[in-house]
């Protein structure tokens, strides 16, 4: 390690270069340095070394026991290091095998990820995607830990701290089936209230949401009679009872079992962001991604 201390990469490089031509003139050529320069170079080697490293010879310089054990790994060592302070290469989807891992809750799944698959399977068949069902609590941890590459979530509700794109702005609508009797046209206030109604509660249990705030600040209520923790079920409870809910409109757009209504109550909708680490920011094959997602909505 004290030898390590004392060593700079111009020295390593010398050493390299002259292992290889056996000749201080040729490996100043090579160098664009002086003759000069090369050897004192030589020089604080053969000091931090202790070792003469290249002796003169009959036809240029003869490398050392030790300079002959050092010529391998050297080489390797600087190759490493070229590698790795190079530009990262173009990212090509083509040739790409990544696997990513994107965290979403159902609705992302079902509004992003499920419109964007078959595009991404075409573009980047050797890639692999984990959905991740992640608690908006550990989205940045997990970010940062490189746990997940991409998160999709409500942009108001956003941790700190991380990138983020507005993909797309959503709003609310009413949805029942098809032939629902109470929704042949746009229903008043007061029928809306007398609805039974069927909420998601990605908590658990809950039977109030963003539609009951609103409807507690004009002192009226709505019928709340079942509570779900995912959107997939309770598209197939829409479908198949005279339930209704408010749905955000991407959800039901290509359902045709489902009849969607305005809804006589103005609920605030939400923007959708796509979030990630700084750790990824740079990286060739997270912009692709990102890029695409952000294309395909």
């Amino acid at each position: 390690m004290n030898n390590l201390r004392k060593l700079d990469l111009n020295l390593l490089v010398t050493l390299d270069v002259l292992l290889s031509e056996h000749n201080v003139t040729r490996a100043a050529q090579r160098l664009n340095f002086s003759q000069p320069s090369v050897s004192v170079h030589l020089a604080k080697l053969r000091q931090i070394f202790g070792d003469p490293l290249l002796l003169p010879g009959p036809r240029g310089m003869l490398p050392t026991a030790r300079a002959e054990e050092l010529r391998e790994p050297l080489r390797q060592a600087l190759d490493a290091l070229e590698r790795a302070v190079s530009p990262a290469d173009p990212f090509d989807p083509a040739t790409a095998t990544n696997t990513w891992r994107v965290a979403a809750t159902d609705y992302g799944e079902s509004a992003v990820l499920l419109p964007a698959l078959a595009g991404l399977r075409t573009a980047a068949p050797g890639t692999r995607m984990a959905v991740i069902g992640t608690a908006p609590v550990h989205i940045a941890k997990h970010a940062e830990q490189g746990e997940i590459d991409l998160a999709l979530h409500n942009s108001d509700w956003a941790p700190p701290g991380l990138h983020r794109r507005i993909l797309f702005s959503e709003k609310y609508v009413l949805v029942g089936r098809v032939g629902h009797p109470r929704l042949k046209q746009r229903p008043t206030l007061a029928q809306f209230c007398r609805f039974d109604h069927v909420i998601v509660s990605p908590a658990g249990g809950g039977f109030s949401g963003i539609t009951d705030e609103k409807l507690s600040q004009a002192g009226l209520s709505r019928r709340v009679v079942l509570s779900v923790p995912h959107f997939l079920f309770m598209i197939s409870v829409l479908a198949s009872t005279d339930l209704v809910a408010m749905v955000p409109s991407r959800l039901v757009r290509d359902i045709p079992s489902l009849q969607v209504v305005e809804p006589p109550v103005d609920v605030p909708g939400f923007e959708l962001a796509m979030l990630w680490h700084e750790r990824s920011h740079r990286d060739p094959a997270h912009q692709w991604l990102r890029r695409y997602f952000t294309e395909s909505v």
